[in-house]
């Protein structure tokens, strides 16, 4: 801070000097004593300086609304949501989040460090805040092709970058057992300078979470029971309660949360596709759910705001207190969470529940050089046939809403020449994933359960975390041209049936996000959506976002990779036929 900034604000704070904005008459959330207390809220340069009796040159008229600190998501991949950063930061204002840590680990896995700076430079000098944690695992494991592979002395430059607050997910957790040099070097490198380290330990328990700690990492959003979560709390780590749009873990951990750790949970949406915050909100929803489910509105709040600032060491952030950001909200009431209001820095962005500022980055290089990115050669229906020498399988069951899967073995319907044929009784389904980075012509095949299709095929070039190409389908021609028309496209979702294009949505950079204004995107993601029904996919979960993730070999129990079968459990591919 300047000195003469720092002058004022003092001048200002002992009331010597008008402030440039001082709310009246509104109920304010003291998040330190858990409190709802009144007076006048003075802000000057951007920042509380005080609350009591104040006079300003602008006045803010709360009309007895609640006077709320702004949202901070601890933890997001902004790429989920299918848009670029300054079109996810008009999404998420108008519900009062005005900061996220965002790990840029989906980008990364495509385009290594050039992602990584992609997703720093779109998002400078937004009305809005956008931290990154960097991503630790590039690839997320050895069994399956990525785009890049970052090694430790790939980071360390970024570490000088303001908005770098440290290591973002270590999944590989056998890396960290093993004590394997690059793990550790990416650990001590984040320790060195300074920064963060955090967690995903899913499946983790005992010894393993020791582990965890023993290594500096302080942090975990894969709990998925409440006695997971207390777990993490009584070895130290900060809780991050997760909703996001597959994962909904809120209302199993929220009976772990009471006044005695509440100060170290925070909340997280990890992935949340464009629609559901549209619709249903971010942290805010967060919050809501929090409050109906029994915690109290000000310990949610708490949760949502000065829990999260603490945990990554954002010192000015997460409270309505003099030398604090004016990052603030006003909202209606406290159960329902009626945000009317928004203000960054002290200035409006959002009023009577409208965006009404422009979120523009300044960066001028755009997103040309990360587009084309989609490499494989044309996909014949001879690449997914799967041979099968007995007539059972292991197969991915689909746990709705949820990231983790069961490995079950069924019998199958196979064909007179020994391959497996998709049973749309059984709801047993084909299921491809295809590297697309390097030309590699790798193919994983494998039988999903659960999905729900009754006809055509679907594909997305959004597969967690190495983002080849995944397909599920009830026949191979509707596969093949998901396949090829995703290849045209250059990224994106596709949705086939009977030879036919239902609905498609172009995501060009990196096959990840799109370059069109957010509105444009949720039209797009609508059509989907109805095209889906045509197929008879069911309406409980999202089809896609569940697809996604079942390329995901660190989240148990069975998944697919280019590489083929992977069992989470033991760390290695398995054949599909059960002998």
């Amino acid at each position: 801070m300047k000195r003469n900034q720092l002058t004022r604000r003092i001048s200002v704070a002992s009331g010597n000097e008008p402030a440039d904005t001082v709310v009246k008459n509104g109920r304010i959330i003291d998040v330190f004593n858990g409190e709802i207390v009144e007076g006048d809220i003075a802000i000057v340069d951007g920042y509380f300086a005080g609350i009591g009796q104040y006079k300003g040159k602008n006045i803010v008229d709360a009309k007895g609304r609640y006077v709320i600190p702004a949202f901070i998501d601890g933890h997001v991949h902004i790429e989920s949501s299918l848009v670029t950063p300054s079109e996810f930061a008009k999404v998420l204002l108008p519900h009062g989040v005005t900061t996220v840590i965002a790990d840029p680990h989906e980008i990364a896995n495509v385009l290594g460090t050039a992602g990584i700076q992609y997703m720093l430079d779109s998002s400078e000098n937004l009305p809005f805040d956008i931290y990154i944690m960097l991503p630790s695992c590039v690839p997320a494991t050895s069994f399956e092709n990525s785009g890049a592979i970052l090694k430790a002395e790939d980071l360390v430059p970024f570490y000088q970058h303001p908005r770098v607050l440290g290591l973002a997910e270590v999944m590989n957790f056998p890396a960290v057992l093993n004590a394997e040099d690059d793990m550790l070097n990416k650990i001590s490198d984040a320790k060195q300078f300074g920064k963060k380290v955090d967690g995903h330990a899913a499946g983790l328990t005992g010894t393993d979470l020791n582990v965890y700690m023993a290594a500096g990492i302080r942090s975990d959003h894969e709990s998925t029971t409440a006695e997971e979560a207390k777990e993490r709390l009584r070895s130290g780590m900060y809780l991050m309660i997760r909703e996001g749009t597959v994962a909904k873990d809120l209302q199993n951990l929220i009976p772990a949360v009471n006044e005695y750790n509440s100060r170290k949970c925070l909340f997280v949406t990890d992935d949340k596709h464009l629609d559901d915050l549209v619709i249903g909100g971010s942290i805010d929803h967060n919050v809501r759910l929090a409050i109906n489910l029994g915690i109290s509105p000000v310990t949610a709040i708490q949760m949502a705001s000065i829990n999260a600032a603490e945990c990554f060491g954002l010192s000015d952030k997460g409270a309505i207190a003099a030398g604090y950001k004016a990052d603030f909200s006003l909202v209606e009431e406290l159960e329902t969470l009626k945000i009317i209001h928004v203000y960054k820095n002290g200035k409006a962005v959002v009023e009577d529940g409208k965006l009404v500022t422009d979120c523009i980055s300044t960066h001028k290089g755009g997103s040309a050089n990360l587009k084309n990115s989609v490499h494989f050669d044309d996909i014949l229906k001879a690449n997914f046939n799967i041979p099968l020498s007995t007539n059972k399988a292991n197969i991915i069951e689909i746990i709705p809403n949820s990231l983790i899967t069961r490995h079950i073995e069924e019998e199958v319907d196979t064909c007179n020449k020994g391959f497996f044929q998709p049973s749309i009784s059984g709801d047993q389904l084909k299921l491809a994933v295809i590297e697309r980075h390097h030309f590699t012509r790798q193919i994983g095949l494998g039988i999903v359960k659960g999905l729900g299709l009754k006809h055509g095929a679907i594909a997305t070039t959004i597969a967690h975390d190495s983002h080849n190409l995944i397909i599920a389908g009830t026949n191979d021609d509707d596969m093949v041209l998901a396949a090829n028309t995703i290849k045209e496209m250059q990224g994106g979702l596709v949705v086939i049936k009977e030879g036919q294009i239902l609905a498609s949505l172009e995501l060009p950079i990196a096959g990840l996000m799109s370059d069109r204004p957010y509105r444009e995107v949720y039209s797009s993601l609508n059509n989907l959506h109805n095209a889906l029904e045509q197929l008879g996919a069911n309406d409980y979960f999202n089809p896609f976002l569940t697809l996604s993730f079942l390329a995901l070999p660190v989240i148990p129990e069975l998944k697919l990779t280019d590489k083929g079968l992977f069992k989470v459990s033991t760390f290695e591919h398995i054949n599909i036929s059960t002998v």
